[in-house]
């Protein structure tokens, strides 16, 4: 049920734009109350960004799965090799998606929110491949993972500027390369 109620809203939200499809015309369009949504959805955001959290602990198990002596910075960059995967097929619904992250403040403040929460996430992983202990005083781990959050929503945001034309796994490449040198 939440696959249906999610491809209604995405079809409306594509259609009408985030901010001008309601819960309500999600539920009606979806056959469902008002009540019935909330059962399934905390939030109008939830239905696209509800699987963040999933996603973070799937690139956490690609980082970990990395051969041990792999750098972080190399190994960082392989994990996000799924999540390329899923932004590049089908490419126009990322595009849409994308394209309405970076026209709604209130998603793309809470698609930042729920990458900082990946940061604390990644950061013991991360702290194993450096050799340091795990320990939120010690900035390394969780700004290596911002970095490279930060060189994927680059590389994301000009993969859309170029209307998905561009490769993703490049445009991420050149843009942790810039970084990491």
């Amino acid at each position: 049920m939440r696959a249906e109620i999610a491809a209604v809203a995405m079809r409306l939200f594509l259609e009408h734009g985030f901010e001008k499809t309601t819960v309500d015309k999600i539920a009606v369009e979806a056959g469902l109350s008002r009540t019935s949504f909330f059962r399934y959805f905390a939030t109008k955001e939830d239905v696209l960004l509800g699987h963040l959290e999933e996603l973070g602990q799937k690139v956490l198990a690609a980082l970990a799965a990395r051969p041990a002596d792999e750098p972080a910075w190399r190994a960082l960059r392989h994990a996000f090799d799924l999540l390329i995967d899923e932004r590049s097929a089908p490419p126009q619904q990322g595009l849409g998606m994308r394209r309405m992250l970076l026209e709604t403040p209130s998603l793309k403040a809470c698609q930042l929110s729920r990458q900082l929460g990946w940061q604390v996430l990644l950061a013991p992983e991360i702290a194993r491949r450096l050799g340091v202990a795990d320990d939120a005083r010690d900035p390394r781990p969780r700004a290596l993972a911002a970095a490279a959050l930060g060189c994927l929503n680059v590389a994301i945001d000009v993969w859309t500027a170029t209307d998905g034309t561009a490769d993703l796994a490049d445009l991420l490449d050149e843009a942790m390369n810039a970084v990491g040198g």
